[in-house]
């Protein structure tokens, strides 16, 4: 991290990734490498919350360790498990063979050998590369009590395991925590960490977005399909398309050999863009069309 001098610094390595990054985000991921500060990320699904991660770990040459949420996640299945099946083994085994100890062999089968290790663990563990990026992804689809225990764990980054005791990183993490604001998660947790949200882009920041990720289409349909989106977004719809799907759409559209959007084409991938039916519905007959003239006014010189 001694190239990392400024938030210039941080921009030119995440674009070298093709990651497109706005000034305050950069500076927020500048202030988190150096004070060592966990960042905590919240925004629409689809705006590149998730992305960041895995462009820091390759610009910085880092592991990414990534803990994916879900309902019911606890805290042994997010920091380590046993593996029983060979414990098993092992137990008929020395059974068989007669006269094991049973300390010794209590002693192995709650050793390294037989130990699970899940993200948590893993990032506390050395590495020579340098510490891990860690990334929990929608910290929101948790429960209260994983948060809870999450609070301490990035407090002190350690964890502790019964049967060997507590393990400390001896360097800590890189921690990136997403959430997608589904519930709200708690200040106490957000106190520990940077905070920013990410924020659908402006047309600028969008088509140099995909640019970088969708370099082969030509300039005239990136335009067309961004000022589609962007229009798309100013709509009643249950879910607005992210960056991710601005993406998906112009591969499926240069897939297709398309050329310049029509109605038709919008009708015909609508798929790539929309996720919902009732969303869908709404761009039926006249919609897309309408939709379609008003982005390109909106690229025309005033």
């Amino acid at each position: 991290m001694q190239d990392i001098q400024s938030i210039d610094d941080i921009q030119r390595l995440l674009a070298a990734e093709g990651y497109v990054c706005g000034r305050p985000l950069a500076t927020v991921v500048f202030l988190a490498l150096r004070l060592g500060r966990p960042i905590f990320l919240e925004g629409e699904a689809g705006v590149g919350k998730t992305e960041i991660a895995k462009a820091l770990s390759a610009a910085l040459g880092r592991s990414l360790i990534r803990l994916q949420c879900y309902e019911g996640l606890d805290a042994s299945s997010a920091v380590y498990e046993w593996n029983f099946a060979a414990q098993m083994v092992a137990i008929r085994t020395a059974e068989a063979s007669g006269g094991a100890d049973r300390g010794a062999l209590q002693e192995e089968l709650f050793g390294p050998d037989y130990l699970v290790e899940r993200p948590l663990l893993k990032a506390m563990r050395p590495d020579p590369a340098g510490a891990p990026v860690l990334l929990i992804d929608e910290l929101d689809r948790t429960d209260e009590p994983f948060e809870a225990f999450l609070l301490e764990a990035l407090s002190d980054f350690q964890v502790t395991i019964p049967e060997i005791g507590t393990i400390k990183a001896p360097q800590p993490p890189i921690v990136i925590v997403t959430s997608n604001r589904t519930r709200e998660v708690h200040d106490a947790l957000k106190r520990r960490c940077l905070y920013h949200w990410v924020d659908y882009p402006d047309f600028d920041r969008e088509m140099a977005i995909l640019q970088a990720r969708a370099p082969e289409a030509a300039a005239s349909l990136s335009r067309e399909v961004v000022a589609f989106v962007q229009r798309l977004r100013t709509e009643d719809l249950f879910k607005k398309p992210g960056v991710a799907e601005t993406i998906d759409w112009a591969k499926c559209l240069l897939a297709l050999d398309v050329l310049t959007l029509s109605p038709e084409v919008i009708a015909d991938t609508l798929g790539a863009v929309l996720k919902y039916q009732d969303d869908i519905a709404k761009l039926q007959g006249s919609e897309a069309k309408r939709l379609l003239d008003e982005a390109r006014a909106s690229l025309e010189p005033a």
